[in-house]
């Protein structure tokens, strides 16, 4: 509700209305840091010029609830019971307004400043209590002074402004401090008086005349990586729900002063936020407050609140492209996320999409396509809104199909257009070539290569396993092993990955060694166990990656150039190319064609440390069937004769697959088989995907029976609990 405004605000008013208040929890220093109700109003107007007061109002305010901690029934004495019969905030504040309005007539005055104790009673408790209950205050809560402030500027010499409260200035002026003199909450209006005309006097001659200010609204607006930003006006959240937006972020630190375009959502490795934010606020006090609301609520999730640096938020919210900068330079816009354009997708397209009930800021020019180096579509797009009624209008077209593709849409931040543009267009993308990912063995020996699946790969190793840990979980099969046919591959930073590649004897034994060891337990964890080839090992240990989501490029290859990579001496075998993404394979060719190419040699040039790479994961686009991909296993004859016969990669029937999101990162098939129990599945239709690190990257693709039962299961199933987690489901 909104209350009546009232007439107010002046930066040299003639009255202050002395507030004061208490919550149902801590008092003092912490007041307002565990979220408790308000409980308590006091208040009373002071007529600067003529030294003259209002009466004084004491109000108790009935909280949602009545549960008092200790410390308050200790300081305040007030009881449920008393609490009980009170008013509920929102009336309580109407009275405020109406009595201070009165009391103002009575002195003949008619504009007024609010005077607290601090920061805390306006910046930590009523503003954030009002905004979750969803009504507004008046202007005159959004300017203030802090007497704390004032009084230091007046004595100098007093203690700092942290160290200060009621009594030590009393003390400080020689005031009577016996609290017990009077009910709670009045002694301290009347003291602060007190202490407010020791300021007026003659001696001192104190001005009232730069009040403490409330940000109305968050403005947004586009942050340069040029910007110096201060480390401590950072902090981090996080535990967001994925799906808050800037406002609501704001919305959570209401009655904080947060920098324009101050906050920064984080994205993941996919694009797809994670949860956290980095959020910029005008100055360090502003910041320190924030750190109070740690574990504070947005909705049912707790919210956790730390520090960060400055550098951490230029890195997510710095922009350097003009493009972006130009298109960020229309201030006050709501900016909209548009993702799974077809990357064919025109601006005529998109405008058409959104169509005349949310017109777009500007036409064209509201519309910034995201794109790779080399200017290919990503699908991703944001658009400029002008008011939040057309954003709304915008966001009811949520999985409406454009082309053939179902298109998401979500609210956006200016810091992610940036971190979404930096990601995709910054140059380099990784400004140093990484060393190359090796495999420790000795120099004289070199890494077989060919066709043959005689190799295992283990993935899922505890971090600290060597190699006397693989050949004790290898058990009987050490025999069979190569000599110095133990590969431990380690990740960018030198340091294990979790991977290693063992060269069996033969074909047969690396088939038994899968088969027996695969899921076995080392220390605390299991381990699973594939069978692979020579060029499959030989493609990992170069750099690449291998695994159920597609195959990415070493980082001495740019993603074009991928179709032709092979091996040294070696060429990637023909079922493999076969899964290759659509968007990254040249004209199919047959295995017999493939085979009798001649090998081309891939390898590190002498000036590779200049080059830079793209180190952006593909995913298959549209995606593979589950059903006919394994882990780089040879297809079925009939799949591999169809394949070869056609000439195209293998594909799902259309809309039959599903996409998963928001998996725990420990879901397997199992926990996917039993989270769609009675949809006729089995563990050929799923396929989990792994990101370019070869985890779990949170996703999985499951291939129904039928397009009507893949409806049914995202109608029945989308936004249900997987474990600790929201799924959200998605035709493809």
């Amino acid at each position: 509700m909104l209350f009546p405004p009232v007439v107010m605000t002046a930066s040299h008013s003639d009255s202050l209305v002395v507030l004061f208040g208490a919550t149902a929890g801590a008092y003092g220093a912490k007041l307002g840091s565990d979220e408790r109700e308000l409980i308590l109003l006091v208040w009373q107007v002071v007529d600067l010029p003529s030294k003259k007061v209002g009466t004084l109002h004491k109000s108790l305010v009935k909280a949602d609830n009545l549960e008092l901690s200790d410390q308050c029934r200790e300081v305040s004495g007030l009881t449920p019971e008393g609490l009980g019969k009170a008013e509920p905030l929102d009336r309580v504040l109407q009275q405020f307004s109406q009595l201070v309005s009165s009391d103002l007539k009575v002195l003949g005055r008619s504009s007024y400043t609010l005077c607290s104790d601090g920061q805390l009673l306006i910046r930590q408790v009523l503003h954030p209590e009002t905004s979750k209950k969803n009504f507004l205050l008046s202007d005159c809560f959004y300017s203030f002074y802090d007497l704390r402030k004032e009084f230091h500027t007046c004595y100098p010499s007093s203690a700092a402004v942290k160290d200060q409260t009621i009594k030590t200035m009393a003390e400080y002026l020689g005031l009577g401090t016996d609290e017990t003199e009077e009910d709670f909450g009045v002694w301290q209006v009347k003291t602060m008086v007190a202490i407010i005309f020791s300021m007026l006097s003659e001696s001192c001659n104190h001005i009232f005349t730069e009040p403490e200010t409330v940000k109305y609204k968050y403005e947004t607006g586009p942050c340069s990586k040029s910007e110096t930003v201060d480390s401590e006006t950072v902090i981090r959240a996080r535990g967001l729900p994925w799906q808050s937006s800037d406002q609501d972020i704001a919305r959570f630190f209401k009655g904080l002063n947060i920098a324009k375009g101050g906050v920064a959502l984080c994205l993941n490795a996919q694009g797809r936020r994670n949860g956290e934010a980095l959020v910029r606020f005008v100055n360090s006090e502003q910041r320190d407050l924030a750190l109070e609301r740690h574990k504070h609520h947005m909705g049912s999730r707790y919210i956790e609140v730390y520090k960060a640096t400055g550098e951490e938020f230029l890195k997510i919210a710095g922009g350097t492209s003009n493009e972006v900068a130009q298109f960020l330079s229309k201030e006050n816009q709501v900016i909209i996320r548009m993702r799974g354009l077809p990357f064919t997708a025109t601006q005529e397209d998109v405008l058409g999409f959104l169509g005349p009930e949310c017109p777009v800021t500007g036409g064209k020019e509201g519309l910034l396509f995201v794109k790779y180096p080399d200017g290919r579509p990503t699908g991703d797009a944001f658009v400029l809104f002008s008011c939040e009624e057309y954003a709304q209008n915008a966001l009811k077209k949520h999985k409406e199909i454009l082309g053939k593709r179902y298109i998401e849409l979500f609210r956006s931040t200016a810091a992610e257009v940036q971190q979404v543009l930096n990601r995709y267009m910054s140059t380099p993308l990784i400004p140093t070539l990484p060393t190359p990912i090796i495999p420790v063995i000795p120099p004289p020996y070199t890494i077989a290569t060919g066709s043959a699946r005689d190799c295992v790969r283990l993935r899922g190793l505890p971090y600290t396993a060597g190699i006397d840990d693989i050949l004790e979980f290898m058990g009987d099969a050490t025999g069979d092993i190569k000599p110095h046919g133990v590969h431990m591959v380690l990740n960018q930073q030198g340091r294990p990955s979790g991977d290693a590649f063992i060269q069996m004897k033969s074909a047969d034994k690396a088939f038994m060694v899968a088969q027996k060891c695969h899921k076995k337990m080392m220390k605390d964890r299991y381990v699973e166990v594939f069978q692979c080839s020579g060029e499959e090992m030989n493609f990992v240990l170069m750099g690449g990656t291998l695994n159920r989501s597609g195959l990415s490029p070493p980082p001495c290859l740019s993603p074009p150039a991928y179709a032709a990579f092979q091996t040294a001496a070696a060429v990637i075998p023909a079922e493999a190319a076969l899964y290759q993404p659509q968007a990254l394979l040249p004209a199919t060719r047959t295995p017999q064609a493939t085979a009798a190419a001649p090998p081309a040699v891939t390898y590190y040039p002498a000036q590779a440390a200049q080059l830079y790479m793209n180190y952006t994961a593909y995913y298959p686009s549209p995606p593979v069937s589950p059903t006919t991909v394994g882990y780089i296993a040879a297809p079925p004859g009939a799949v591999a004769a169809a394949a070869t016969a056609t000439h195209t990669p293998i594909l799902p029937q259309p809309g039959a697959l599903v996409r998963m999101q928001g998996l725990p990162y420990n879901t397997g098939m199992k926990e996917i088989l039993s989270f769609f129990q009675g949809y006729q599945l089995h563990t050929d239709s799923i396929l989990v995907l792994y990101n370019f690190s070869g985890q779990p990257s949170g996703e999985a693709l499951v291939t129904f029976p039928s397009l009507d039962l893949a409806k049914k299961a995202v109608a029945e199933k989308n936004g249900q609990l997987l474990g600790s987690r929201y799924v959200e489901l998605y035709l493809v």
